[in-house]
Formats: structure tokens, sequence, C-alpha cells
């Protein structure tokens, strides 16, 4: 079943290299529109928002969608550390507003020693 938008988070990425990789998978960007700390452009028609240092160094992109390329979570972030060699972290599924709180703290870690389950304490 394929998740009604796609997040993930980046370690050390930028905005040329980010979107560079989005042309290639969805298609054209639009320019980036800043607003505060937060960053958005359209690609595709697809919304995408770019959350620089969201959680620490990690940056946020999420992608406001279920017509992406990808079907999740994972398979965005497998994606981006193929084209860009950075670690990549994401849920490990849809995320619940009633979710129990040990499992907010679940994370997929996608790096060059593959793809690990961590807690990854964000808050």
């Amino acid at each position: 079943m394929r998740q009604p938008d796609i997040e993930i988070y980046l370690k050390d990425a930028d905005h040329q290299a980010i979107t560079a990789w989005l042309e290639q998978a969805i298609g054209p960007c639009s320019a980036w529109q800043q607003k505060g700390q937060t960053y958005k452009c359209q690609c595709n028609g697809i919304p995408v928002t770019w959350l620089p240092k969201a959680v620490g160094k990690w940056h946020s992109l999420l992608l406001e969608s279920d017509t992406t390329p990808w079907a999740d979570d994972l398979a965005c972030a497998r994606a981006a550390f193929a084209a860009l060699d950075v670690e990549i972290r994401c849920a490990p599924g849809g995320w619940q507003e009633d979710e129990s709180e040990e499992n907010t703290d679940r994370w997929i870690r996608i790096s060059t020693d593959g793809k690990e389950d961590i807690v990854w304490r964000t808050a």
C-alpha cells in the first residue's frame, strides 16, 4: 500500500543535489521559495518541502503526494542514498497519531553499512 506522503531525513545534503536528484527521479522542479527556515517547491506537480536542520544536523525532505515514484519512505530513502551517497533515515512505516511512544523512536538507517533498524530519539 502506498503511503499518502513521503518523508526522509538526510545528513549533509544541499538544495542543488536534492533538486538535481528530484528532477531526475520525478521531473522538472520550480524554484525553491523560502518562508522562514522552510523551503518549498513543486516537482512535476508534487509539493516538496525542505527543512534544513530539522533534527540536529538532519534535513527533512517531505513529498506531499501519493503519486511519487516510491511506494513508501524506505523506497525513497534507498533511492536517495543511491543517488546522493549520504546517510538517510526514515520511519519504518506510516506514522499514526496514536502510535506508542516506544515506536516513535524506531527508525531505519540507510548508509554504506546497508539497511539497519535503529533507535533515534528525535525529541
